[in-house]
């Protein structure tokens, strides 16, 4: 049994995994991201290793999930063979559609930012690791990884990750559990599923550190049972379902996802705005353009920072910038917003739906600089788009359908311009 470990620049798991599936009695063949999509059609499963893909930029698992090499994921995943996507993998995997399944592989969730949070103080939003405890879900549904382990199984294994949070419409977790589709949940030693951190590291819904499609044979997992043989099981399960040859026929999940739209961003009254872009080059804008192009868009990106800060008083707000918790003065300016829009075509405001990097700024202010009376300070990103050979509304609906820049179960989405915003 030949399993293809797919890395992509940035990946970093390739030896614990390939280690896992020897283990397993597989035999792991490696297989870059720029090889000949032929050679996956040759493999009897695939394993998408954890790190970092393209760096995170933009989101974790986009830019993969947008690369050529997936198409061709998707169509074997098609025939029944088994894809494990670990950590950066789940992540490409949930970005892709792959998981949790709906027709013609539309996004339906998302994989977010951290979120520990222990009697209303954020504790942290980036990245963690620690050893953490997992079990499969009472009504999980038996699939391609869980052959050699019941719920009374309870696994120790590591995590490690920044955007690792399960996140989706409460519709949609509904059918996922009625069809018992969160396969592995986080629980405490003696497995009882206790949703409150550091039990639940990350603060995903329902405990969820695994879901697998509606036929069973693809799972996204956030922890990294590659790392450590109490995750062999899963590994050996993989090995006894090609064995076995089954390839199960299953027909999408019944949700189906609203259509994305970007309302204009309007400044509330009392608010002050302050956009910061670097002074270096920004990868995440390279990396952004440079994705959209090979798709067949021919344009030019930009990328700031807009910080929405609501309180009484202009001299509060440069008190904050002042204190350098927005923005570092070494590598980041300070922009006016009617500079915005000076060159782009189109331009969007990208905020986090909880924002907990706009709550967590609040908090620091108040707690190591004093600074009080700040209503709230809201987190977000700006992308600008230039296409001299694309209409706007054009290159604004193509890029809205790449999900490229924001993640619409964790992410809102405005059209900005300096007159909407009150500039």
């Amino acid at each position: 049994m030949r399993i293809a470990i797919i890395q992509f620049p940035g990946s970093n798991c390739e030896r614990e995994t390939m280690l896992a599936v020897r283990r397993a009695g597989m035999e792991p063949v490696e297989f870059l991201w720029n090889e000949p999509k032929d050679k996956l059609r040759e493999m009897d499963g695939y394993v998408i290793v954890g790190g970092f893909s393209y760096e995170d930029r933009s989101r974790a698992g986009i830019i993969a999930a947008l690369d050529p090499v997936m198409q061709e994921v998707k169509a074997q995943s098609e025939k029944g063979k088994p894809v494990l996507g670990i950590c950066n993998g789940a992540q490409i995997l949930v970005e892709t559609g792959l998981v949790p399944g709906l027709e013609n592989h539309k996004l339906a969730m998302v994989l977010t930012e951290n979120k520990r949070v222990v009697d209303g103080k954020i504790l942290g939003t980036g990245y963690y690791n620690t050893w953490i405890n997992m079990r499969l879900a009472d009504g999980y549904q038996r699939n391609a990884f869980t052959r050699h382990l019941t719920p009374k199984d309870i696994l120790h294994v590591p995590i490690a990750h920044g955007e690792g949070r399960f996140v989706m419409t409460e519709a949609l977790l509904q059918e996922i559990e009625n069809q018992g589709l969160n396969v592995f949940q986080y629980c405490d030693a003696s497995g009882d599923i206790i949703d409150r951190f550091p039990i639940n590291p990350n603060g995903s819904m329902r405990n969820i550190a695994a879901i697998s499609n509606k036929a069973g044979n693809v799972m996204a997992i956030m922890p990294h049972p590659e790392r450590t043989l109490n995750g062999d099981p899963i590994f050996q399960s993989m090995r006894d379902y090609i064995a076995a040859g089954r390839v199960e026929q299953a027909i999408p999940l019944y949700y189906y996802p609203r259509r994305t739209v970007a309302p204009a961003y309007q400044k509330p009254a009392q608010a002050h705005e302050c956009v910061v872009e670097l002074m270096i080059t920004d990868n995440h804008a390279l990396t952004v353009q440079n994705t959209l192009r090979q798709l067949g868009m021919p344009v030019t990106v930009k990328r700031q920072v807009h910080w929405e800060i609501q309180c009484d008083s202009p001299a509060m707000v440069q008190q904050i910038k002042n204190s350098g918790v927005l923005y570092n003065e070494r590598k980041e300016v300070v922009v006016i917003p009617e500079e915005v829009k000076s060159q782009a075509s189109v331009v969007f405001l990208v905020r986090s739906k909880e924002d907990m990097i706009g709550q967590q700024k609040q908090q620091t202010l108040q707690d190591h600089f004093s600074v009080s009376g700040v209503n709230a300070i809201q987190h977000g990103i700006l992308w600008q788009f230039t296409a001299e050979k694309m209409a706007k509304d054009e290159l604004m609906e193509k890029i809205l359908q790449t999900n490229i820049i924001f993640n619409p179960y964790a992410h809102e989405c405005y059209r900005y311009s300096v007159k909407d915003a009150g500039g």
